[in-house]
């Protein structure tokens, strides 16, 4: 059915675009990734977010090169969809506070609103812990940004110490740590989960599930079991919506995406709901959302 009324809409809270003709795009390789081998660009996602009742998003990093950032916050700016850009940069360097300034400074500077690195593939497990690491880690903060993790399960563990030693610092964990989806097994990843989540400077993404179970096999109820997981853990007011677009469509539509996730919440409350679709985005990365009139089409998968 199809409702229609005021207010921000939905916030997606996690997507990516890419232009090969700007820069490669390496992670993308193999026949699997094959329809991933093409621009992907804002304008191609407008419509499809509007046509879903969502008005704003956050653009996420793609490759750790500095060019993107700057780019993205200029994308930012010219777009009425884009609220906030997470970025990237070398938390290692040492003119990391500089260089996060700078980026505050530029164009579109104000859209940013957090920093972003492929820890997954990061070979030491402990990576987050390095004293240089949490040295860049203390300059987000500093900066009044958040941190995003991009994390495998066997990494969370130093996500959680890293979050005790930074308790200033924001730290939102995309696509739910990356669970076994696909083979159901959740030990560990379950215990590691709630050791994060009872962490009061965590925030979890309710993104990226269908592309961790088998992408042309996968229903509902395989992913259940790990939204009920977090939705215990962190609890609606720290869990928030994002599609992965377009990574998910390995799997899923930018609409049965969203569908999904609607029927995994669907027990919530009212307010429940609005926060894991709008308000914990909002409040997290310090969004501008404005009330504008929406559209908003729920279609349930198939």
């Amino acid at each position: 059915m199809t409702a229609t009324g005021t207010g921000p809409g939905i916030v997606d809270a996690h997507h990516h675009v890419w232009d090969l003709s700007v820069r490669d795009q390496d992670w993308i390789r193999g026949d699997a990734l094959a329809p991933l081998r093409r621009d992907f660009t804002l304008a191609d996602l407008t419509p499809e977010a509007h046509s879903a009742g969502v008005t704003a998003t956050v653009l996420v990093q793609t490759i750790t090169v500095p060019e993107e950032t700057p780019e993205f916050l200029a994308l930012a700016a010219g777009s009425d969809l884009v609220a906030g850009v997470v970025g990237w940069t070398d938390l290692t360097a040492p003119d990391v506070v500089e260089t996060l300034a700078g980026l505050r400074a530029g164009p579109g500077g104000e859209h940013l609103v957090g920093i972003r690195h492929q820890v997954q593939g990061e070979p030491d497990p402990r990576w987050l812990v390095r004293p240089e690491v949490l040295r860049g880690l203390c300059a987000v903060a500093e900066a009044g940004l958040v941190y995003d993790l991009l994390v495998q399960p066997r990494q969370l563990p130093a996500a959680v110490e890293a979050a005790q030693q930074l308790p200033g610092l924001t730290f939102v964990l995309d696509h739910l740590g990356k669970p076994p989806i696909a083979s159901g097994e959740p030990a560990p990843w379950a215990q590691h989960i709630r050791n994060f989540a009872a962490l009061p400077n965590t925030v979890c993404k309710l993104s990226g599930m269908v592309t961790e179970a088998h992408w042309d096999r996968w229903s509902v109820e395989d992913l259940r079991p790990y939204a009920d997981t977090v939705l215990d853990a962190f609890g609606p007011r720290r869990l928030m919506f994002g599609s992965d677009w377009p990574v998910c469509r390995l799997a899923a539509t930018y609409t049965e995406v969203i569908a999904v996730a609607r029927e995994l919440v669907a027990g919530l409350s009212p307010a429940e709901r609005q926060d894991v679709f709008t308000g914990t985005a909002v409040r997290t990365y310090g969004l501008s959302v404005a009330a504008r009139p929406a559209q908003h089409q729920e279609t349930p998968r198939a």
